[in-house]
């Protein structure tokens, strides 16, 4: 399982609320299509970003577990909603799962590869979850 670092308030957005698109400068890898996620708050704030919330005030922890199912160009950004930005390329998320408490992490650039502790530690709380 790979991760992906999301600022705040973006990675609480996709945890919380209907956020299902990230935008990105960058397309997607085809041979993450369809992969399972971390989603990774970051450390830092987008200070752009007009999104509140009691949600948002996690940094530097894993969110939510996403599936990327696909990514487009979008020249004006309607095509996602509100979500989407213009001249930037779209990732579709579908399966979202917040986890039910952050789990500590630092990120990186780009997609990485999470330690087996963390995919362990999300995995352990994706089973509570799911027996809920």
């Amino acid at each position: 399982m790979k991760a992906l670092t999301i600022r705040q308030p973006w990675a609480g957005s996709i945890a919380h609320q209907s956020k299902r698109v990230e935008n990105r400068s960058w397309k997607l890898p085809v041979k993450h299509e369809g992969a399972r996620i971390l989603i990774h708050a970051g450390a830092q704030l987008d200070r752009d970003a007009q999104v509140y919330g009691p949600h948002l005030g996690v940094y530097g922890a894993v969110v939510a577990v996403a599936t990327v199912t696909g990514c487009h160009w979008s020249e004006d950004g309607t095509c996602c909603g509100p979500w989407g930005f213009e001249r930037a390329y779209h990732w579709t998320l579908t399966d979202v799962t917040a986890l039910p408490e952050p789990i500590p992490a630092s990120g990186r650039l780009g997609i990485w590869t999470p330690a087996p502790a963390l995919i362990a530690a999300v995995e352990q709380q994706l089973a509570v979850a799911t027996a809920i």
